[in-house]
């Protein structure tokens, strides 16, 4: 995001608390991610009135009610467009697109790949239970193949979404990924979410206890789940598991786990360069699934390019240097008019 305003006020986790009941199933996921961002914002010293949470439709869209500064509850999958608009009409905003799995990547697939690739000044955060939650337990986006569901009976046959591939694809600036119940990793996310500038990108494995309950267990619980993550570091080279003692390495094109013995060690290590231009090391990391392999959590992209709306108040800028102020009565009166005959 821009550089922080000047502090007017000391802001702490209960000044962004509303004054509104959450309600979403005790045990969710969300009260997780809600209470990270509570705590997470007085750090930036932003004024509220600067701040604005824009959601779609979906149990993550709840979210605006329950912040304390703007916000904008507005129809399924079109938040990113809502916050454009916004972006572009006052830039000195900080804005927090929120969104799930179903919401972001179904009906708001289109918004979410374009407001990506424009690199417009703001931040997403995706709430991934690979479930639709709101309307009771249909198999969303991504959900895995051959997951059972009220609407499919005998396994969803659909290839699921990635979404922090979908985000790299898209060129996305600034991607990262973790989990509700790291909340310290958690908050660290949102947080260089907040600082970067440009369009921020932020998957976050959220558990919907009702309708996917222990869908992400694999790398939260367990005496099992450090085998099971990759912590990304920049400039760190890829180790993970109990002692430290695994790693990732390329065969060629192909990451490949290995153990820390027998001849190998960190300098045989694929490094990993979250300010790589070209998106390749970001999009690998992003496809290595368990549980072949640990699951990589953490930054995996942070590039600085102009943003959207920057470039759109420039253009505006020189169309006015050039051409003078101009007034939309004469615009309705410019060339490229017609008329249609009455016998036509």
């Amino acid at each position: 995001m821009a550089e922080a305003a000047v502090k007017t006020e000391n802001l702490t986790r209960k000044n962004f608390v509303s004054d509104q009941a959450v309600r979403w199933c005790p045990g969710c996921g969300d009260y997780a991610i809600l209470a990270q961002m509570q705590r997470m914002l007085p750090e930036l010293g932003i004024p509220r009135e600067k701040l604005v949470f824009v959601s779609g439709i979906g149990c993550s869209s709840r979210f605006p009610y329950y912040m304390n500064a703007y916000g904008i509850h507005s129809i399924h999958g079109r938040a990113p467009t809502l916050a454009t608009g916004l972006k572009v009409a006052n830039p000195d905003l900080h804005i927090w697109v929120v969104t799930g799995d179903g919401d972001g990547l179904s009906i708001g697939g289109n918004h979410l790949l374009h407001v990506m690739r424009r690199n417009v000044d703001l931040n997403i955060i995706l709430f991934n239970n690979r479930i639709y939650g709101l309307t009771k337990g249909q198999y969303s986006p991504t959900s895995l193949p051959g997951h059972v569901t009220y609407s499919s009976p005998m396994g969803s046959i659909e290839q699921s979404f990635n979404p922090t591939s979908v985000a790299i694809g898209a060129e996305a600036t600034f991607v990262a990924r973790t989990v509700d119940r790291n909340t310290k990793h958690l908050a660290q996310m949102l947080r260089r979410a907040a600082e970067h500038r440009g369009t921020s990108f932020v998957e976050i494995y959220q558990n919907c206890n009702i309708y996917n309950d222990g869908a992400w267990f694999y790398m939260t619980e367990g005496d099992n789940k450090e085998e099971n993550v990759l912590y990304l570091e920049h400039g760190s080279p890829m180790i993970f598991g109990k002692g430290r003692r695994r790693g990732i390495r390329l065969d060629g094109l192909q990451p490949e786990v290995v153990a820390l013995d027998n001849g190998i060690g960190e300098d045989d290590l694929l490094v990993h360069d979250e300010h790589a231009e070209q998106p390749a090391l970001a999009y690998l990391l992003s496809r290595m699934d368990h549980p072949q392999f640990p699951v990589p959590l953490g930054v995996f992209r942070s590039v600085e390019h102009p943003t959207y709306e920057n470039q759109l108040i420039e253009q505006g800028k020189m169309a006015v240097e050039q051409k003078g102020q101009g007034h939309l009565s004469d615009l309705y009166k410019s060339a490229y008019t017609w008329t249609v005959p009455g016998d036509s």
